[in-house]
């Protein structure tokens, strides 16, 4: 799946990664939030087409948003990600919090 972003023109934005670690590092945290790893578990479970559900307890940082408009634009999914303060509907690569969080 990542590969598929990269190729689409997605890379990761550590400038919210507050560790004391390489670049490298950054990225590999950044890959592992459990936003990413929900909308790559959906996509290999569910059919196609199936809209996207994520419910969290946290705010949803730049870099999982930014991915979350790639992969519905990439893979022709809705994903709807409850944040801790709004929800995200992610639809043909854009948002309806216009990127405003």
């Amino acid at each position: 799946m990542m590969q598929e972003l990269r190729n689409a023109g997605y890379s990761p934005d550590t400038s919210e990664v507050f560790l004391d670690v390489g670049e490298e590092d950054k990225e590999s945290a950044v890959y592992r939030h459990s936003e990413k790893l929900a909308i790559a578990y959906a996509l290999i479970s569910s059919g196609k087409g199936v809209t996207i559900r994520i419910v969290k307890n946290l705010r949803m940082c730049v870099d999982c948003h930014h991915m979350a408009k790639l992969v519905s634009e990439v893979y022709g999914r809705e994903i709807i990600v409850r944040d801790k303060t709004r929800f995200h509907h992610f639809s043909q690569g854009s948002c309806s919090c216009n990127d405003f969080w």
